[in-house]
C-alpha cells in the first residue's frame, strides 16, 4: 500500500476549534478519554495499515502518562476527524504486554508515529506539550519539498508595521542574512503566543527608530521549513539572530521591559565585542562587560561571571581598574567566563548594588549560572585573581 504523505496542516476550522476547546478547559475538567482510540493486539496491525497513526503506549498507574492524558485527548479531539490523515490512539501495555514488547516499549509513556502501511514507528523524544506534538506530526508527515519555478522578480522585502516585520519563507533568509534580529517564531493557535502578541507589537513599536536591530515574527504553521531549520520545538520561541546565525534563545520574562532590556544587553555585548577587537588609545583591547540594572540578570545567567562593583571616586577601585582589565584579557577567549563591572553610582544601578548587598568598594562577587557563589576578599593582584577563577572552573569541571 502506498504511504500517505499528505502534509498535515491545521485548517482554520481546526485552529478555531482548538482555541475554543482550550478556553473551555480552563473551567471544565476533561477526564474522560472520549476522542482517543484504544487499540489492542486484535486490531492494532490492521488499523495502522490504513492511515497514519500517533500511538501512546502507556500504563494506567504511570504518573507521566496521567499528566499527558489531557493533552493527548486534546490532540485526539483535533485530529480524529474523518477528513484528517492521521489518527491519535493509545495502547494499554498492562493489558497488551506482548504487543508493547514487539514495538520495543521499555518505558511509559512511549509515543510513536506510524506512517500508513509501515509497521515500525518513529519515536517522539521531545517535550510533551501540544505545540511540540503537533510540530512532530508536521515534521514526520511532510512530503518531499516541491521545487517551485524560479521567478525573474525577487520577493518584495517585508514592510514594517509600527516597526514589526512579518517574515515568510521567501523573505526570511535574505532579511536576517545581515545585522541583528530578534525574531518570534509562533503558531496562531498557541495561547502563549496570543498573550505575547500585543507585547511583541509594543516592543517593535518602541524600537522602530533604532536601526541597530530588527524586530520580526514568522508563522511556523505557514512556513514550516524555516522553523525546522532553526530547530523550533515549541511556541513561542524567541531567537536572537546575527548575520543569519542563531546566537541566543531568550528564556526570560516576557514583559515589555524585560524584552527591551534583553535587546539592549545583546546590542551592548556586540558593542563590547567590537571594542574588544579594536584597539584603544593605549593599544590594549577592551575585555570587560559593563552591566547595568537592566542587563545584569541576563549578563550573569550563563557560566561564571566575576563582577566588580565599584565607584569611580574610590581610590582602591582606581588602583584595581588596570588589573581588572588585564584579567578580562586573560579570559577573553573563554566562553564560560565573563569578567564584568557595575558602576554603583549610576542611578540605574544603585538599587541593583543594594540588592547584591554591596557594602563597600570595590566588591568582587563570583556568580555561577546567575547565582552568587562567592565573595572574593583575597589579594587583588592579577595572579591571585586569575587563580581564583581558574580554581572555581576546575571545581565545576570535577563536579561534572
Amino acid at each position: 500500500m502506498a504511504i500517505n504523505s499528505t502534509i498535515f496542516i491545521a485548517s482554520k476550522q481546526h485552529i478555531l476549534y482548538l482555541f475554543l476547546f482550550m478556553l473551555s478547559q480552563v473551567s471544565n475538567g476533561h477526564n474522560n478519554d472520549v476522542f482517543t482510540l484504544q487499540y489492542t493486539s486484535e486490531n492494532f496491525s490492521t488499523e495502522i495499515k490504513t492511515k497514519n497513526h500517533f500511538i501512546m503506549f502507556y500504563a494506567p498507574w504511570c504518573g507521566h502518562c496521567q499528566r499527558l492524558r489531557p493533552t493527548w485527548e486534546q490532540l485526539a479531539e483535533i485530529l480524529n476527524e474523518d477528513e484528517s490523515n492521521i489518527r491519535i490512539a493509545k495502547v494499554d501495555c498492562t493489558k497488551e504486554s506482548t504487543l508493547c514488547s514487539e514495538h520495543d516499549v521499555t518505558g511509559y509513556p512511549t509515543l510513536k508515529l506510524y506512517k500508513a502501511g509501515e509497521t515500525r514507528g518513529n519515536k517522539f523524544r521531545g517535550t510533551r506539550d501540544l505545540p511540540s506534538l503537533t510540530f512532530f506530526i508536521n515534521e514526520q508527515l511532510s512530503g518531499p519539498l516541491t521545487i517551485e519555478p524560479v521567478e525573474d522578480v525577487a520577493p518584495s522585502p517585508p514592510e514594517a508595521v509600527n516597526g514589526l516585520l512579518e517574515l515568510t519563507k521567501d523573505t526570511f533568509e535574505k532579511h536576517v542574512s545581515s545585522g541583528y534580529h530578534f525574531v518570534k517564531f509562533y503558531a496562531p493557535w498557541c495561547g502563549h503566543c496570543q498573550k505575547l502578541a500585543l507585547i511583541w507589537d509594543r516592543l517593535a513599536n518602541s524600537l522602530r527608530n533604532d536601526d541597530a536591530v530588527s524586530i520580526s515574527k514568522i508563522d511556523c504553521t505557514q512556513h514550516r521549513i524555516i522553523c525546522g531549520q532553526f530547530d523550533i520545538k515549541g511556541y513561542p520561541t524567541l531567537l536572537w539572530i546575527e548575520d543569519g546565525k542563531r546566537i541566543d534563545k531568550y528564556t526570560g520574562q516576557r514583559t515589555h521591559e524585560d524584552l527591551k532590556a534583553y535587546v539592549s544587553l545583546m546590542l551592548s555585548k556586540n558593542a563590547d565585542e567590537s571594542s574588544r577587537k579594536s584597539e584603544n588609545n593605549d593599544g590594549a583591547p577592551h575585555a570587560i562587560l559593563s552591566l547595568t540594572a537592566d542587563s545584569f540578570q541576563h549578563g550573569i545567567e550563563k557560566g561564571f561571571s566575576f563582577v566588580k562593583f565599584f565607584a569611580p571616586w574610590c581610590g582602591h577601585c582606581k588602583r584595581l581598574a588596570p588589573t581588572w582589565e588585564e584579567l578580562g584579557k586573560k579570559f577573553f577567549a573563554n566562553d564560560n567566563v565573563n569578567i564584568a563591572k557595575v558602576d554603583c553610582t549610576l542611578d540605574t544601578s544603585k538599587q541593583l548594588c543594594n540588592e547584591q548587598e554591596v557594602e563597600g568598594f570595590p566588591a568582587l562577587y563570583l556568580y555561577r549560572d546567575g547565582r552568587k557563589v562567592f565573595e572574593y576578599n583575597g589579594s587583588r593582584n592579577l595572579d591571585d585573581l586569575y587563580d581564583f577563577v581558574i580554581n572555581h572552573l576546575q571545581k565545576s569541571h570535577d563536579e561534572l
